[in-house]
Protein backbone atom coordinates (compact mmCIF):
# COMPACT_ATOMS: atom_id res chain seq x y z
CA UNK A 1 0.00 0.00 0.00
CA UNK A 2 3.20 2.61 0.94
CA UNK A 3 4.78 1.48 -2.29
CA UNK A 4 1.28 2.35 -4.29
CA UNK A 5 0.95 5.55 -2.33
CA UNK A 6 4.43 6.77 -3.34
CA UNK A 7 4.05 5.80 -7.07
CA UNK A 8 0.35 7.66 -6.98
CA UNK A 9 2.32 11.02 -5.19
CA UNK A 10 5.20 11.17 -7.74
CA UNK A 11 2.69 10.57 -11.18
CA UNK A 12 0.48 13.85 -8.99
CA UNK A 13 3.61 15.80 -9.31
CA UNK A 14 4.53 14.79 -12.39
CA UNK A 15 1.03 15.71 -13.91
CA UNK A 16 1.06 18.97 -11.48
CA UNK A 17 4.59 20.02 -13.27
CA UNK A 18 3.44 19.08 -16.42
CA UNK A 19 0.13 21.32 -16.29
CA UNK A 20 2.20 24.15 -14.94
CA UNK A 21 4.46 23.84 -17.87
CA UNK A 22 1.77 23.98 -20.13
CA UNK A 23 0.31 27.13 -18.46
CA UNK A 24 3.50 28.95 -18.82
CA UNK A 25 4.53 27.91 -22.51
CA UNK A 26 1.04 28.44 -23.91
CA UNK A 27 1.57 32.55 -23.50
CA UNK A 28 5.18 32.86 -23.89
CA UNK A 29 4.56 30.07 -27.43
CA UNK A 30 1.97 32.44 -28.45
CA UNK A 31 3.55 35.73 -27.92
CA UNK A 32 6.62 34.35 -29.92
CA UNK A 33 4.58 33.59 -32.50
CA UNK A 34 2.61 36.29 -33.28
CA UNK A 35 5.95 38.32 -32.79
CA UNK A 36 7.23 36.11 -36.02
CA UNK A 37 4.46 36.48 -38.12
CA UNK A 38 4.17 40.87 -37.45
CA UNK A 39 7.41 40.14 -38.74
CA UNK A 40 7.54 38.05 -41.57
CA UNK A 41 4.27 40.21 -42.62
CA UNK A 42 6.03 43.56 -42.19
CA UNK A 43 8.99 42.32 -44.41
CA UNK A 44 6.82 41.77 -47.00
CA UNK A 45 5.06 44.87 -46.72
CA UNK A 46 7.59 47.08 -46.81
CA UNK A 47 9.72 47.49 -50.30
CA UNK A 48 12.69 46.40 -51.02
CA UNK A 49 13.96 49.22 -51.88
CA UNK A 50 13.28 50.97 -48.25
CA UNK A 51 14.13 47.73 -46.50
CA UNK A 52 17.85 47.14 -44.73
CA UNK A 53 17.57 43.56 -44.81
CA UNK A 54 16.98 43.69 -48.59
CA UNK A 55 20.57 45.00 -48.85
CA UNK A 56 22.61 43.70 -45.80
CA UNK A 57 24.48 40.36 -45.92
CA UNK A 58 22.06 39.31 -43.12
CA UNK A 59 18.66 40.05 -41.24
CA UNK A 60 18.15 42.18 -38.48
CA UNK A 61 15.05 41.03 -37.00
CA UNK A 62 12.42 43.09 -36.36
CA UNK A 63 13.79 46.20 -38.38
CA UNK A 64 11.30 46.14 -40.96
CA UNK A 65 8.73 47.08 -37.28
CA UNK A 66 10.47 49.72 -36.53
CA UNK A 67 10.92 51.49 -40.42
CA UNK A 68 7.00 50.50 -40.88
CA UNK A 69 5.81 52.77 -37.10
CA UNK A 70 8.19 55.42 -38.09
CA UNK A 71 6.94 55.71 -41.74
CA UNK A 72 3.28 56.00 -40.32
CA UNK A 73 4.24 58.08 -37.71
CA UNK A 74 5.97 60.20 -40.37
CA UNK A 75 2.51 59.52 -42.27
CA UNK A 76 0.20 61.11 -39.52
CA UNK A 77 2.39 64.09 -38.59
CA UNK A 78 2.23 65.28 -42.19
CA UNK A 79 -1.88 64.44 -42.39
CA UNK A 80 -2.55 66.70 -39.76
CA UNK A 81 -0.52 69.52 -41.24
CA UNK A 82 -1.86 72.17 -44.00
CA UNK A 83 -0.72 70.59 -46.62
CA UNK A 84 -1.42 67.07 -45.71
CA UNK A 85 -4.98 67.82 -45.09
CA UNK A 86 -5.29 68.98 -48.35
CA UNK A 87 -4.33 65.96 -49.75
CA UNK A 88 -5.88 63.71 -47.76
CA UNK A 89 -8.87 65.25 -48.82
CA UNK A 90 -8.29 65.69 -52.45
CA UNK A 91 -7.73 61.42 -52.18
CA UNK A 92 -10.80 61.26 -50.29
CA UNK A 93 -12.82 62.89 -52.82
CA UNK A 94 -11.24 61.22 -55.59
CA UNK A 95 -11.99 57.55 -54.00
CA UNK A 96 -15.92 58.45 -53.20
CA UNK A 97 -15.89 58.87 -57.26
CA UNK A 98 -15.20 55.27 -57.42
CA UNK A 99 -18.46 53.40 -56.90
CA UNK A 100 -17.15 50.34 -54.88
CA UNK A 101 -13.87 51.83 -53.42
CA UNK A 102 -15.73 54.48 -52.24
CA UNK A 103 -18.02 52.16 -50.18
CA UNK A 104 -15.19 50.11 -48.68
CA UNK A 105 -13.20 53.34 -47.94
CA UNK A 106 -16.32 55.37 -46.15
CA UNK A 107 -17.31 52.17 -44.05
CA UNK A 108 -13.59 51.54 -43.05
CA UNK A 109 -12.94 54.93 -42.25
CA UNK A 110 -15.78 55.33 -39.79
CA UNK A 111 -15.05 52.50 -38.28
CA UNK A 112 -11.36 53.80 -37.33
CA UNK A 113 -12.43 56.61 -36.31
CA UNK A 114 -15.29 55.29 -34.36
CA UNK A 115 -12.62 53.27 -32.63
CA UNK A 116 -9.63 56.06 -32.48
CA UNK A 117 -12.71 58.03 -30.45
CA UNK A 118 -12.96 55.52 -28.03
CA UNK A 119 -9.22 56.15 -26.74
CA UNK A 120 -10.44 60.20 -26.46
CA UNK A 121 -12.63 58.88 -23.73
CA UNK A 122 -15.92 58.90 -25.28
CA UNK A 123 -17.81 55.65 -23.97
CA UNK A 124 -17.96 53.44 -26.90
CA UNK A 125 -17.61 50.26 -25.01
CA UNK A 126 -20.91 48.57 -23.83
CA UNK A 127 -22.27 45.75 -22.48
CA UNK A 128 -25.40 43.85 -24.22
CA UNK A 129 -27.63 40.55 -23.85
CA UNK A 130 -26.22 37.85 -26.27
CA UNK A 131 -26.72 35.83 -27.57
CA UNK A 132 -29.93 35.14 -25.54
CA UNK A 133 -30.81 36.80 -22.56
CA UNK A 134 -29.36 36.53 -19.22
CA UNK A 135 -25.81 36.01 -21.61
CA UNK A 136 -23.72 39.48 -21.22
CA UNK A 137 -21.29 40.08 -24.21
CA UNK A 138 -18.91 42.77 -24.25
CA UNK A 139 -19.44 45.06 -27.75
CA UNK A 140 -18.58 48.15 -28.87
CA UNK A 141 -21.00 50.65 -29.84
CA UNK A 142 -20.21 52.56 -33.63
CA UNK A 143 -23.11 54.45 -33.73
CA UNK A 144 -26.56 55.60 -33.43
CA UNK A 145 -28.82 54.00 -36.08
CA UNK A 146 -30.54 55.78 -38.76
CA UNK A 147 -32.64 55.52 -41.89
CA UNK A 148 -34.44 52.33 -43.37
CA UNK A 149 -33.69 49.78 -40.23
CA UNK A 150 -34.56 52.54 -37.58
CA UNK A 151 -37.94 53.68 -39.66
CA UNK A 152 -39.25 50.18 -40.01
CA UNK A 153 -39.35 48.70 -36.41
CA UNK A 154 -39.52 52.24 -34.84
CA UNK A 155 -37.47 52.58 -32.42
CA UNK A 156 -34.12 53.92 -31.23
CA UNK A 157 -31.16 51.38 -32.12
CA UNK A 158 -27.72 51.83 -31.67
CA UNK A 159 -24.99 49.75 -33.61
CA UNK A 160 -22.94 47.49 -32.13
CA UNK A 161 -19.86 45.38 -33.24
CA UNK A 162 -19.33 41.93 -30.87
CA UNK A 163 -16.23 41.16 -31.45
CA UNK A 164 -15.47 36.78 -31.16
CA UNK A 165 -12.77 35.62 -28.54
CA UNK A 166 -9.43 35.36 -28.94
CA UNK A 167 -9.86 37.19 -32.54
CA UNK A 168 -11.56 40.63 -32.28
CA UNK A 169 -11.04 40.82 -35.85
CA UNK A 170 -13.92 39.50 -36.84
CA UNK A 171 -17.36 39.40 -34.77
CA UNK A 172 -21.15 40.40 -35.67
CA UNK A 173 -23.06 43.20 -36.09
CA UNK A 174 -26.06 43.52 -33.90
CA UNK A 175 -28.82 46.79 -33.24
CA UNK A 176 -29.99 47.11 -29.76
CA UNK A 177 -32.77 49.60 -28.68
CA UNK A 178 -31.28 51.99 -26.91
CA UNK A 179 -32.34 51.45 -23.04
CA UNK A 180 -31.11 47.83 -23.20
CA UNK A 181 -27.13 48.87 -23.98
CA UNK A 182 -24.85 49.06 -21.08
CA UNK A 183 -22.20 51.62 -21.64
CA UNK A 184 -18.90 50.83 -19.62
CA UNK A 185 -16.40 53.23 -18.26
CA UNK A 186 -13.93 51.04 -19.88
CA UNK A 187 -11.10 52.18 -22.98
CA UNK A 188 -10.89 50.58 -26.24
CA UNK A 189 -7.83 48.75 -25.14
CA UNK A 190 -9.08 47.41 -21.96
CA UNK A 191 -12.08 45.68 -23.52
CA UNK A 192 -9.90 44.59 -26.11
CA UNK A 193 -7.70 42.89 -23.65
CA UNK A 194 -11.00 41.39 -21.82
CA UNK A 195 -11.76 39.84 -25.22
CA UNK A 196 -8.30 38.55 -26.47
CA UNK A 197 -7.66 36.76 -23.09
CA UNK A 198 -11.26 35.42 -23.03
CA UNK A 199 -12.23 37.03 -19.67
CA UNK A 200 -8.64 35.75 -17.55
CA UNK A 201 -7.73 38.94 -17.62
CA UNK A 202 -10.81 41.01 -15.90
CA UNK A 203 -10.99 44.99 -16.17
CA UNK A 204 -10.73 46.77 -13.20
Amino acid sequence: MAQKEIKRSIFAKFRNYFIAGIVVLIPIGITIYLTVFVISISSKILPKEINPNHYLPYNIPGVEIIITIVLITLIGSISVSFIGKKALDMFNKFLNRIPILRTIYSALGQMTETFRSSDNKKKNVVLVEYPRKGSWAVGFATNKNSGAIKNKVKKNLINVFVPTTPNPTSGFLLMYPEDEVIYLDLTFEEASKFIVSAGTSNPS
